[in-house]
């Protein structure tokens, strides 16, 4: 826990020196989506707009692959109904793991007085592992059988309050665990996270803001302080674009159809995993506290018109894939610092990953 707080502690003094200089899922909104929408005059008052020069593009439909290379699984021993009779620890070998992911982004109010923004999304891990009939773990058997998805939906709000300030505001619910569509999840499972962000235009190449966001993207329940950075050099040939520490870009633009960016995305869920019976467990409510930090390159480039490739690669470093038991299925918070035993510590290597998608942007 103090190795992986010093890795954000880091990260955070990266992003500092980025700003001294010029200067992230299933997922906490991209507020750099907003890049499209304008505010004309209304009356004697002025709004800002929501958008720097030379944004990212907005994504309004977007339908992508993700894949992750072999890793190894260390699941860790816990007691079952027996207490004298531990099940033991296991390695289990992963060959790949990949998954779907496909969502939408619609503006269902554009006024000058602000944006109200509906978004879908789905997501799936699917894992292939080798068989093994000896083995007697949960976790083989659920990420062998079911695998882990996540269906959400979210709003996003942006309101601008003069020529100079605004507020970013962002509410999202999230159905995480081994379901499939016979075998449904009870919504009483959905796990709400939001952000809500005050923030500066202080003209058209920088925008920032400081905010506080309620958050599963490392797995448990958090809530941090976070940073939006929005800003272009006046070449208009370098940028960066960040809710820290959720993601950070560091963006090289050759044109306004072809960019290439580097940095980070933290990507995470609590995933409900159900007890079929199949292991001696005496518990009915247990979750997978699902985090990785992913630290990639990415190229955007349209194809034709509004039709965009994104393709990004990298490391996949794991942050947590421990399980803990809700009784009642209801969440607690731990935080960083908190002492709440887990049912299990597991230890999850780190491998490369690639997502490709195809997306329909904003004009």
């Amino acid at each position: 826990m103090i190795f992986k707080f010093s890795i954000s502690f880091l990260l955070v003094l990266c992003t500092v020196n980025i700003f001294a200089q010029t200067d992230t899922t299933q997922q906490e909104e991209d507020y750099s989506q907003y890049e499209n929408a304008g505010f004309a005059d209304s009356g004697t008052k002025r709004y800002c707009t929501s958008k720097i020069l030379d944004m990212s593009p907005q994504k309004l439909i977007f339908v992508g692959y993700d894949v992750q290379g072999n890793s190894l699984l260390e699941a860790a021993s816990f007691y079952g109904i027996n207490p004298n009779d531990p099940i033991d620890k296991e390695d289990i070998r992963i060959n790949q793991t990949h998954g779907i992911r496909f969502g939408a982004n619609i503006p269902v109010i554009s006024r000058n007085s602000g944006i109200f923004q509906l978004g879908f999304n789905y997501a799936e891990s699917r894992y292939n592992l080798p068989t093994y009939s000896l083995s007697n773990h949960p976790l083989r058997y659920w990420l062998k059988e079911y695998g882990l998805r996540t269906i959400g939906i979210q709003g996003t709000l942006f309101k601008p309050l003069n020529e100079k300030k605004f507020i970013l505001a962002q509410a999202q619910a999230d159905l995480n665990g081994d379901y499939n569509w016979q075998n449904k999840q009870s919504l009483k499972y959905l796990r709400y996270s939001g952000t809500v962000i005050y923030g500066w235009k202080k003209n058209d190449r920088l925008m920032y803001g400081f905010g506080l966001s309620r958050t599963y993207r490392v797995g448990d329940l958090n809530y941090i302080p976070v940073v939006l950075y929005n800003y272009t050099a006046p070449s208009r040939k370098w940028g960066v674009e960040t809710v820290f520490p959720a993601r950070l870009q560091v963006k090289r633009i050759f044109s306004p159809r072809s960019i290439l960016s580097w940095g980070h995305e933290l990507e995470g869920g609590s995933y409900r995993v159900n007890n079929t019976g199949r292991v001696a467990l005496p518990y009915d409510n247990l979750e997978i506290r699902r985090g990785e930090l992913r630290i990639r390159f990415m190229f955007e480039r349209s194809l034709y018109r509004f039709i965009w490739l994104s393709v990004q690669s990298g490391l996949r470093y794991n942050w947590s894939y421990d399980v803990d038991h809700l009784p009642n299925g209801k969440e607690f918070f731990r935080g960083f610092f908190g002492k709440q035993p887990f049912i299990m510590e597991n230890e999850l290597s780190n491998t490369w990953y690639t997502q490709i998608s195809i997306n329909l942007v904003s004009p």
